[in-house]
């Protein structure tokens, strides 16, 4: 397996997407300010970042509107009192989750929205109905992509199968997905590897999401696209949900496309990120994250842990442990 491209040059398939409003919502139940929202918006314009993902299409029925902030829901009403017309080249998307959300009445065709990208997201024991998503999609106009969620979780077979399965579909990109945040670089390469030969076969793109537990959310990134992977997942400051995701600022500092431009993502960070951060969210490495990543757990056991301000973590991993 070869790199493609070189550290000093940069290919024109890479493209970054913008999870903060989306994978940060979960670190504050979306609770953004419309202000924070508009500036984000003109901050990746500015940074020349190719799409900004609002939130989920979530379920009114399954989810109680007055206990999540708007971009739980991404009303395409809520994302035009935004971006207007959005006549710009930053695309806009929204993640779908199977089973959480109602996208046959939820999700209008496109000629009706802002929204250009539909990320469904779903588990490997779910890849039938994920499947009907994404034809849907494809039949109201939007570009569609499957994010496999806890890809670590699942066997070579498993993996293989879903894969073959997408790629007879009319999905535009398969994801890799390091929910836990527990794979290394290695093992990312060869899923890489594993991905593109059926995404070649099928013409198909790869995109990459990892998550920050072990603190390779960034090494896995670009470990995923110099052998190939094109989408590349990040985050400002890296918010996301407990460890958080790969930080937009590290990404647009590797990347040699001279299209991105870090100075407007520092200062966005400088006036909205620090600012959360006082008000109380919290987000990024920890010891608990650490520990659920190194052991392929589901980190909410550790986001608890940390909302409690335990610190014997010792006694936590041995916790983490007995339950094997």
């Amino acid at each position: 397996m070869k790199t493609k491209g070189e550290l000093l040059s940069y290919r024109m398939d890479i493209k970054v997407v913008d999870a903060t409003i989306r994978d940060g919502g979960l670190v504050n139940n979306f609770y953004f300010e419309d202000q924070f929202v508009k500036d984000l918006y003109l901050a990746n314009l500015k940074a020349g970042i190719d799409y900004m993902e609002f939130g989920y299409k979530a379920s009114k029925e399954l989810f109680d509107v007055n206990k999540f902030g708007k971009w739980k829901f991404c009303n395409d009403e809520d994302i035009r009192a935004i971006v207007g017309d959005n006549e710009t080249d930053l695309k806009l998307a929204v993640m779908a989750d199977v089973g959480r959300c109602d996208y046959k009445q939820d999700i209008r065709d496109k000629s009706e929205s802002p929204i250009d990208l539909i990320r469904v997201a779903t588990y490997i024991n779910t890849m039938p109905a994920a499947i009907q998503m994404v034809e849907d999609a494809k039949k109201k106009g939007y570009e569609a992509t499957c994010n496999i969620m806890a890809i670590s979780k699942n066997t070579e077979s498993d993996i293989d199968t879903a894969l073959e399965m997408l790629g007879k579909s009319n999905v535009d990109g398969i994801y890799i997905v390091d929910s836990y945040g527990s794979l290394y670089p290695e093992q990312i390469r060869k899923l890489t590897d594993k991905y593109l030969n059926v995404a070649e076969k099928y013409n198909k793109f790869v995109g990459i999401h990892a998550h920050n537990n072990q603190q390779l959310a960034f090494a896995n990134t670009i470990e995923a696209g110099s052998f190939g992977v094109s989408y590349l997942d990040a985050t400002m400051s890296g918010m996301g949900r407990g460890a958080g995701n790969c930080a937009m600022e590290l990404l647009l500092g590797f990347l040699k496309n001279p299209k991105y431009n870090l100075y407007p993502v520092l200062k966005f960070i400088e006036k909205h990120m620090l600012k959360l951060r006082e008000e109380g969210a919290v987000w990024g490495y920890d010891i608990p994250y650490l520990l659920t990543g190194y052991l392929n757990r589901h980190p909410s056991s550790a986001i608890d842990y940390i909302k409690q301000k335990q610190t014997d973590y010792a006694d936590f991993y041995t916790i983490l442990l007995d339950r094997d």
